[in-house]
């Protein structure tokens, strides 16, 4: 089955357009290494929690909404050999395509897929 790394930041309103243009160059970058398939989704309704949240876990600001993203890969061996060249791509590097968020509080992790219906 495929491998999924996954995404969660909180990114300032007024960066929204430079967020989409990060995203845009990264996603072709993905795919050039092996990706699947890219999902960028801008949050529209994500509640804050009292004890658990999106919103909470990455120390959202009123002045920030909620990013969540995930990269379908085709396997987990895909996505290493993948992520070592997105990390070699100058294309990635900060002064070419500059995170338009605190990447501190950036959520991520990889996944095994267990279930597609």
């Amino acid at each position: 089955m495929s491998y999924v790394d996954c995404f969660v930041a909180a990114v300032p309103n007024d960066n929204k357009e430079k967020y989409i243009e990060h995203a845009e160059v990264s996603a072709l970058v993905f795919k050039e290494h092996g990706a699947l398939e890219i999902v960028e989704n801008w949050g529209d309704d994500v509640p804050q929690g009292e004890v658990t949240s999106l919103p909470l876990a990455v120390k959202a600001q009123d002045n920030e909404t909620v990013i969540f993203s995930w990269v379908v890969w085709p396997s987990k061996e895909a996505r290493d050999a993948g992520w070592s060249a997105i990390m070699e791509d100058p294309r990635m590097s900060a002064e070419n395509n500059p995170m338009p968020f605190d990447g501190k509080r950036l959520i991520y992790g990889g996944f095994n897929t267990i279930l597609t219906a």
